[in-house]
């Protein structure tokens, strides 16, 4: 069994279609094909890391109808450990409408659901598998007082916290101290920091403010240029890999699993930048979130091929 990591977040079902294009406001576009996949930020990311062969245990909600069961099942079959997953009465499953169109490219729409009821009293009893973490990792798909209480328990026992900011929201300061790792994305650093970013040299700026706050290691998620590390030890430029996009979707999750685990076994910060650049690389080469999550023999393989 690998390291263990304790996921606390979203579980959604995603609607996606593909399209020729995004639709513009007020436009109506004639799709393609429809599927529907597991998703939700927290879910896809502990597929991702159990796919890379960590021991995982996710906390969230789902609601009591048959999204929530087709969920549980689908994120289980991945290896996941789903007994803190709670099945909401009251509220329904999370879902996402999602178009991607010809490039890859994706627009997203969440219903959150039963997502945004996690609540401290879900999150105390994990606490226990929690305390013996390598990594915990937090989205904002929850309730961020939620977010702020379970990085405060991880803190308390000496597990290192991953922070990736999505969807893109300001952040109470509380929430930069508590935070080992945070991992935004473009659009994430700018609406976090105020900075547009279009390459390497702006995110090394907003990367800097972001630190100034109070996180130790800011990683900003770059899309096909890769990603731009900025720790201890200096700032690196982690280059893209080159690959053929189908669907973007979850994409950073990749990464954040792909970077968790790495972290957990014991890598470096660098090292474990660029194995999670491989992973999320790969993701994209195929449909849906959590069936692109690769397994660790796929990416071992994928990264032989390109060294």
């Amino acid at each position: 069994m690998g390291p263990r990591i304790v996921v606390v977040g979203s579980l959604n079902m995603d609607l996606v279609i593909k399209t020729p294009r995004i639709p513009a406001v007020g436009e109506t576009v004639l799709g393609e094909e429809f599927h529907t996949y597991p998703g939700g930020k927290g879910a896809n990311q502990a597929v991702a890391s159990a796919r890379l062969g960590a021991e995982v245990f996710m906390v969230g909600r789902v609601g009591k109808d048959t999204f929530g069961r087709e969920l549980l099942q689908s994120v289980a079959s991945k290896g996941v450990d789903t007994r803190f997953v709670l099945e909401d009465p009251v509220h329904a499953t999370g879902v996402a409408f999602i178009a991607v169109d010809g490039s890859g490219n994706n627009a997203i729409v969440v219903a959150p659901g039963a997502n945004m009821h996690v609540s401290p009293a879900d999150v105390d009893q994990a606490e226990e598998v929690m305390k013996d973490a390598r990594a915990l990792i937090l989205q904002l798909e929850i309730p961020i007082e939620t977010v702020l209480y379970t990085a405060q328990i991880a803190k308390n026992h000496g597990v290192p916290v991953i922070l990736d900011p999505a969807p893109a929201a300001p952040l109470p300061a509380r929430m930069y101290e508590l935070v080992d790792v945070l991992v935004p994305n473009e659009h994430e650093a700018e609406v976090l920091t105020g900075i547009p970013i279009h390459g390497p040299e702006e995110a090394r700026d907003a990367a800097r403010i972001l630190q100034e706050r109070g996180v130790p290691v800011v990683i900003v998620k770059l899309g096909p240029s890769g990603a731009l590390l900025m720790g201890p030890s200096g700032v690196h430029h982690v280059p893209g890999v080159p690959v053929q996009a189908v669907d973007t979707t979850a994409a950073g999750d990749a990464f954040a699993g792909g970077f968790a685990v790495a972290l957990a076994e014991g890598k470096d910060l660098l090292e474990a930048t660029r194995f999670a650049n491989y992973v999320g690389a790969l993701s994209v080469t195929r449909m849906g979130a959590q069936p692109s999550m690769p397994a660790r023999e796929e990416v071992e393989q994928f990264i032989a091929e390109r060294s």
